[in-house]
């Protein structure tokens, strides 16, 4: 993998749980299971196991952690983590995942370099393969990187998952999808989380040339005189406070087996690598935290990492307008106009709600480069956060079966959103006294206006709005995963290219999409 990170190596295997050799044992236990397995375990740490169940010290709740040495010289690993899977009838890929990230990050903090997790028999069709191979990967990231004097363990190296005989054959080919998607949305982690000091609109196109060229996809990089050039002339009011000039990153992704005339997936993510507001300047408090407002874009230029890898057989292309939104002396003021490439001229009533408008110009550049279905991604606004918190990502769109088909794949993937109302009463916050439109629609109903500005740019073409501003960032450490950038958007937009190909169309029933 392309990165300053070293993301373990990932492998299956059905050998016997004795005879894998690695640093540490990892095994999901549920609530009062009893089986051949636990009373084999519990002969190999000399009745630990059982004597921290009798003691409650382990009683198989969910995210519970047991440690334990094996006593059993037969055995090649010498420590045992058994983790708690919770009730067995509330399994699915969800709780997959979250079980295995909770083991990555204890053998993280463990300092074990290579971790066997054994697969409980999972549901068929809960994709659980995968989802284990997603958490385990997603439980091990951490970003020491600017740590002169970094504390704690290493990198893992290795981790393997241990699964029955009888399903190894498609187990092989979910958890190396899920490795994939697992680095790649662990890349999306690695680049919210660089300063904006490092990290500017001319970096991040490199990293994308980097990170994204391979057999099926190329990158292109739009510099100002290309910019200029279409008349993208949101973004360019963005960028003209800033003595670092914008950038958009244009991917294609064009497999040879996509059939002529099939649908063109166009993912627009926003690249605003450091927010402060500009004129409209933003809180001290909390200011810091706006190196993170290109993680929309960072989740568009992994998916199509993870796209070009998992190769479905349909071509998508990727759009990253990037820009720093500063209040310098040619920043855009209150009360001025400007014009989007689509031709339409909006009234800035307040420049910290640039990141639509960045949005706008990418949405109408997706369509002339062949879009047929358009998703676009951003920490777009607080008022997402009042609505729903941390735990979900908000969905604006049109028409109901595309909406619904974005939501049913995002929440596959345990990336959960929940659509938001559009009625044509809101649209009409956008009027404008002075333009065709104003950037904001007031304090109500804020995150639905600001979806429903970015409506007026997509050409009547089926299209999605993810508002990721109170998902993008685990704000505490949880049992399951660490503080900092949390890459959403990765897995449910490559899952997205996958589930619109025409073969899956074929083999799948699925809602509309158009």
């Amino acid at each position: 993998m392309i990165g300053t990170l070293n993301e373990p190596i990932v492998r299956c295997t059905d050998d016997d749980p004795s005879a894998v050799s690695s640093d540490v044992l990892c095994v999901p236990v549920f609530v009062d299971e009893h089986t051949d397995f636990l009373r084999r375990l519990d002969g190999a740490t000399g009745g630990n196991v059982a004597r921290g169940r009798e003691s409650g010290e382990f009683t198989g709740k969910l995210h519970e952690r047991f440690w334990t040495d094996v006593s059993d010289a037969s055995w090649l690993t010498r420590r045992i983590l058994l983790i708690g899977a919770g009730d067995r009838e509330h399994f699915d890929s969800d709780r997959a995942r979250s079980i295995a990230a909770t083991a990555g990050m204890s053998a993280r903090s463990h300092a074990a370099h290579r971790v066997v997790l054994v697969c409980p028999p999972p549901t068929e069709g809960t994709g659980a393969h995968q989802a284990l191979a997603e958490g385990l990967v997603l439980g091990a990231f951490r970003d020491v990187r600017f740590k002169s004097r970094a504390t704690g363990s290493g990198a893992l190296r290795e981790v393997c998952l241990l699964v029955d005989s009888k399903q190894l054959s498609r187990a092989i080919d979910e958890i190396e999808r899920g490795a994939t998607l697992a680095h790649c949305t662990n890349l999306a982690r690695e680049l919210a989380n660089e300063p904006g000091n490092l990290f500017t609109p001319r970096v991040f196109a490199s990293r994308a040339v980097d990170l994204v060229t391979g057999p099926s996809t190329t990158v292109e990089i739009l510099d100002e005189e290309a910019i200029a050039a279409r008349g993208m002339g949101l973004l360019q009011g963005v960028a003209q406070g800033s003595s670092e000039p914008a950038r958009v990153i244009v991917m294609r992704y064009e497999p040879p087996e996509a059939p002529v005339g099939g649908p063109v997936l166009g993912l627009v993510g926003k690249g605003v690598t450091f927010d402060t507001g500009g004129i409209s300047i933003k809180p001290a408090d909390g200011m810091d935290r706006m190196k993170r407002d290109m993680a929309g874009g960072a989740a568009v230029v992994c998916a199509m990492r993870a796209i070009g890898a998992l190769a479905p057989p349909i071509r998508v292309v990727g759009v990253v307008p990037a820009a720093e939104n500063m209040p310098g002396g040619g920043a855009i003021r209150p009360g001025d106009v400007l014009t989007a490439a689509n031709g339409l001229r909006v009234e800035v009533l307040n420049t910290d709600a640039e990141g639509r408008l960045i949005l706008a110009d990418g949405l109408w550049l997706a369509q002339t480069l062949g879009a047929t279905h358009l998703v676009d991604i951003a920490t777009l606004t607080g008022a997402c956060v009042v609505a729903l918190g941390h735990h979900a990502s908000g969905l604006v769109g049109n028409p109901s079966g595309w909406v619904d088909t974005v939501r049913r794949v995002a929440d596959g993937v345990g990336e959960r959103v929940w659509p938001l109302p559009t009625f044509d009463a809101y649209e009409s916050q956008l009027e404008s006294d002075t333009a065709d439109l104003s950037n904001i629609g007031g304090r109500a109903g804020g995150a639905i206006t600001a979806g429903l500005f970015l409506k007026s740019f997509t050409g009547g073409l089926p299209w999605a709005h993810l508002d990721i501003a109170g998902t993008a960032w685990y704000e505490e450490e949880t049992a399951d995963h660490p503080k900092g950038a949390s890459g959403t958007g990765v897995r449910a937009l490559a899952s997205l290219a996958i589930a619109l190909a025409p073969s899956a169309r074929e083999d799948t029933v699925h809602a509309p999409v158009d």
